[in-house]
């Protein structure tokens, strides 16, 4: 999501299922491009075509209309009998087995969509398999509604038998829901028209960011290669690309303001009627995380912009013998950065060789992503732009999507994705109701894994030039993480506020977006018209609203969490793995706790903005 963390997709939504060998050759520049992998989605089934999605298309139907006929109306009747631990238990485990299913079906036509999202034949499979997956689960929408009506005194009783106590953790997160839940028809109504309502405009948003085109110097391009350009060594391509991206932006606004507009209305109505006070409030009930603990973040990254964003843009503009740098210039590569791509194979081996320095187990898991074929890296058309790694089901396992043009920031991204990964395949094994984690403590592997990487590279690196260019672009990812993202955030508060007085225009969406970015890019950073429609590419403000924080906060934990691996006994990888197969089955709190941190302390945030603080010391010593 941000340059590289602002297209991130949260969650996969895809492609064919032939991958290239990867016999590679050292240097990119010395002999031919390796041919970068693809994933292969057999795991889950063969083809959008074959006859096991319709089979079990029609097992999900049958199982989900079975599950309501046998047990709507009668769980609390059965969780107050003398048995009731032990029989509730298993109607968790016939809802826990249909919810595996079903996201075996969603996540293959989530991931083949993501791989071609321009293709008819696809985008009819995504919708049509999305449509039956609504459908059948209206079925077992009471099940959660009256769960929560049983008498808290009732399920405390029911949870002693040790059958239905493992899923403790999965029923108390379910009645933290409990104030915000509707009568059953309207839960229906909501759920049904989501195919017609959010999810649509979704979709649409997809279709049409995959479609757009832009013209750079005499060529059209597709969004992640003009991106791309961006973060080219040629100021001229940076300026067109700028440009680029600003003209066909320009030309689509009306659409884009409309999406906007409409999911922002459609939350409100959802919010309203469920009783949520705050715009993101429904956001930090999903992340299991207080409203205060997000304010103090917030609050704590906007005091430190100056000694963040600011300072760190003006050293990078004196770098460039410049007093401030055109927007399109922010992610440039510094002039004495190496040149050359970064072939995929080296690429492999940075993260897992950093990987196996931390942990053996982590980089065994890692490793199975390139020799089983659960990356897609190539860069396609109507391939959905940025990266993800996409959890699945605990049945199979999960799928990582890059973009991959051989950049180091790409090496990163690798790194990131890769942790998300190892991340996934431990938390599985709590099996499909407790595998999923709040996205605050789903960002602290992935960012984790980044920070293996750099501190690796970083170790090897002794041309002094080289480092110094290391440590700015690792200045630049945080930044991107954690400033980019809070003001990111700090937008979608102002759209979803002002929204509910009405429509916004696009020139109005603008002004907005540009208020947030002054304020975080800081003086050296020269807005050039055209920048005030850059918010128009960023999926998370349609797909997740209020996503983007939790990228903040998992950067900032980081930062603590690494600093006590550098000063801790032995262990720590042990504890740090046990944390992660934690999956949601714990708090964040006492996750944390084995490690001595406290999200809750107001200084806690400080501490992590302060090792970005002390990186930029150091760049301008070295300056």
């Amino acid at each position: 999501m941000t340059s590289r963390s602002a297209q991130r997709k949260p969650i996969a939504k895809k492609t064919a299922n032939k991958t290239a060998k990867t016999s590679a050759p050292k240097s990119a520049a010395k002999s031919r491009p390796v041919k970068l992998p693809e994933w292969n989605l057999a795991d889950l089934y063969s083809g959008i075509d074959a006859p096991e999605i319709a089979r079990d298309l029609e097992k999900m139907d049958a199982d989900c209309v079975a599950f309501e006929t046998d047990y709507k109306g009668k769980l609390a009747e059965h969780a107050a009998g003398e048995d009731g631990g032990r029989w509730l238990a298993g109607v968790v485990r016939r809802y826990e087995a249909i919810d595996d299913l079903a996201g075996r079906l969603g996540s293959y036509a989530g991931l083949v969509h993501a791989g071609d999202s321009v293709d008819p034949a696809i985008s009819k499979f995504y919708g049509d398999v999305s449509e039956r997956l609504t459908a059948a689960s209206l079925h077992l929408l009471f099940f959660a509604l009256e769960l929560n009506r049983v008498d808290d005194a009732v399920i405390e009783r029911a949870m002693q038998t040790p059958e239905l106590g493992h899923y403790r953790p999965w029923i108390e997160d379910l009645r933290k829901d409990k104030p915000y839940q509707l009568e059953d028809r309207v839960e229906q109504l909501f759920h049904e028209k989501s195919q017609s309502g959010y999810a649509a405009w979704n979709r649409l948003f997809d279709q049409t960011i995959s479609g757009l085109r832009f013209k750079v110097s005499g060529k059209e391009l597709a969004i992640e290669p003009t991106l791309n350009l961006l973060q080219d060594r040629a100021p001229e391509k940076r300026k067109a690309a700028g440009q680029a991206l600003a003209k066909t932006f320009k030309d689509n606004e009306r659409t884009f303001a409309l999406i906007t507009n409409t999911l922002a209305k459609d939350k409100e109505i959802s919010d309203r009627w469920r009783g949520f006070q705050d715009v993101a409030d429904s956001r930090h009930l999903n992340n299991r995380v207080e409203r205060e603990v997000v304010d103090a973040l917030v609050g704590s990254v906007r005091a430190a912009y100056p000694r963040l964003s600011h300072r760190y843009y003006n050293l990078k503009a004196g770098w460039f013998k410049k007093k401030k740098l055109a927007h399109w210039d922010r992610n440039a590569p510094l002039p004495f950065a190496a040149t050359g791509a970064i072939a995929w194979p080296e690429a492999q081996k940075m993260v897992l060789t950093a990987y196996r320095g931390f942990s053996g187990e982590m980089a065994d898991i890692a490793e199975r992503f390139f020799t089983d074929r659960w990356i897609d890296a190539p860069v396609r058309p109507g391939k959905a732009p940025g990266a993800f790694s996409h959890p699945t089901t605990p049945s199979a396992h999960p799928y990582v999507l890059m973009n991959y043009q051989g950049k180091p920031r790409d090496v990163m991204t690798l790194a990131h994705e890769l942790g998300h990964g190892v991340h996934q395949v431990l938390a599985a094994r709590n099996g499909a109701l407790m595998a999923p984690t709040p996205l605050t403590l789903a960002e602290t592997a992935s960012v984790f894994g980044e920070m293996l990487t750099f501190r690796r590279l970083l170790s090897e690196t002794k041309n002094a030039k080289q480092r110094q260019a290391l440590l700015a672009g690792k200045v630049e990812d945080m930044i991107n993480t954690v400033v980019r993202q809070i003001a990111f955030y700090s937008f979608e508060r102002a759209i979803h506020t002002e929204r509910k007085n009405g429509e916004l225009t696009a020139q109005r969406i603008g002004e907005i977006w540009l208020s947030v970015q002054g304020e975080s890019l800081g003086p050296a950073i020269d807005i050039r018209p055209g920048y005030e429609n850059f918010w128009m590419y960023i999926p998370h403000f349609i797909h997740s609203p209020f996503y983007v924080y939790a990228y903040a906060f998992g950067d900032c934990l980081v930062n603590s969490l690494y600093a006590v691996y550098e000063n801790a006994a032995e262990g720590f990888a042990e504890r740090y793995l046990a944390m992660l197969a934690a999956g949601g089955t714990k708090h964040y709190s006492e996750l944390l706790k084995p490690f001595g941190l406290d999200a809750r302390d107001p200084k806690f945030w400080d501490g992590g903005l302060s090792v970005i603080a002390g990186m930029i010391d150091e760049l301008e010593a070295m300056s």
